[in-house]
């Protein structure tokens, strides 16, 4: 009964050693070849961390553009948001509201790298679509 005790207790020590240290690391592996810390899991972009290519706007991941079916709104690289009639307003949100959820942000990125300002009103529209996914897929 004592070896099972001194077991148990043992088994707990090392539980509360390793809860401290993955609290006190933040979750980082450490590789002891390179002394690098990696993140706990890789994973391909999934769309839901403020630091991914599909989510990020505004980070400079990719400077690759890609066209959605959408190669008529070049034709407004360099407009002031301001500037545009509600003609070209809708035109701009037929796009949006025609892609598929999980091609928004890459379409918005796309938007900035060809140079494009949003009208105002499809920028919030936007900004909504993308917070709404974000929260439904867990995060805010």
């Amino acid at each position: 009964m004592t070896v099972a005790l001194i077991i148990a207790l043992a088994i707990v020590g090392v539980g509360v050693v390793l809860y401290v240290h993955h609290r006190l690391t933040g979750g980082d592996i450490t590789d002891p070849r390179t002394d690098i810390a990696e993140p706990a899991e890789e994973e391909e972009c999934c769309g839901q961390h403020a630091v991914c290519e599909r989510d990020s706007l505004l980070a400079a991941v990719s400077d690759r553009v890609v066209y959605y079916d959408d190669e008529e709104l070049d034709v407004y690289a360099g407009r002031e948001a301001e500037s545009y009639t509600v003609a070209e307003t809708d035109q701009f949100r037929d796009v949006l509201l025609t892609l598929m959820p999980d091609d928004i942000a890459g379409w918005a990125r796309s938007i900035q790298l060809r140079g494009i300002t949003l009208p105002a009103d499809v920028r919030e529209e936007l900004i909504m679509m993308i917070s709404e996914a974000r929260a439904s897929r867990g995060h805010v």
